[in-house]
């Protein structure tokens, strides 16, 4: 069990800004305070259902980029409301302090709602392709080495970028193709009769005529 949740000062612009941090992960977001997760309460009632592969990435992404959202607890009922994931995540992590965020809830019916709403506002989100394509190949490029990271914490597994990307090649417009200069010597000149099998095809009004 870790001990109390420790915190550190860091200068940022001449300015001194505490960075709190939870079980020595760093907590960059807003939250109330820092508790045990072994003491938060899922919602028993939570429809949202996550799997091993997102809880590994998740995992991921908190122990490279620390917390950038917290866990959000109803006061009314004390489940949690949003973060399910988080926590999931922190314990595959082996942590054991959590950053959380306390809210009122004035009836049940608006805490389910805020529940549900978590995460079905994100599946109504529409992808960019180009500026997604953009962004992930600037990280490719080697943004991500100085965190010692790969791209697996923007939430892409290796195959799901594979397939995006040959995804937005198939997207991709295809090139002009140069049309060759016509040669010194045509081989088709005015006036020339073109035998097709069985038909003859006039060079003035271009009529077939069987032969």
């Amino acid at each position: 069990m870790d001990q109390a949740p420790d915190h550190a000062a860091t200068a940022s612009a001449g300015a001194l800004a505490e960075v709190a941090y939870a079980s020595g992960i760093a907590v960059h977001c807003a939250h109330d305070e820092i508790v045990d997760g072994d003491a938060l309460v899922p919602n028993p009632r939570n429809p949202n259902r996550h799997s091993d592969e997102q809880i590994r990435l998740l995992a991921k992404i908190i122990r490279h980029q620390g917390w950038r959202a917290p866990i959000t607890v109803s006061n009314r009922s004390g489940f949690i409301v949003r973060g399910h994931g988080r926590l999931a995540a922190a314990k595959l992590l082996g942590v054991d302090f959590v950053p959380v965020d306390r809210q009122d809830y004035a009836t049940e019916a608006e805490e389910w709602a805020d529940l549900v709403a978590d995460n079905r506002l994100s599946e109504l989100n529409e992808m960019d392709g180009a500026a997604l394509k953009d962004i992930l190949q600037q990280l490719d490029s080697g943004m991500l080495e100085v965190l010692g990271a790969d791209l697996e914490i923007t939430g892409f597994t290796d195959q799901a970028l594979a397939d995006l990307m040959s995804q937005f090649e198939s997207e991709e417009e295809p090139q002009e193709v140069e049309t060759p200069d016509p040669p010194a010597q045509p081989v088709t000149r005015p006036g020339d009769l073109w035998l097709l099998g069985r038909v003859v095809q006039c060079p003035r009004c271009r009529r077939l005529t069987d032969v």
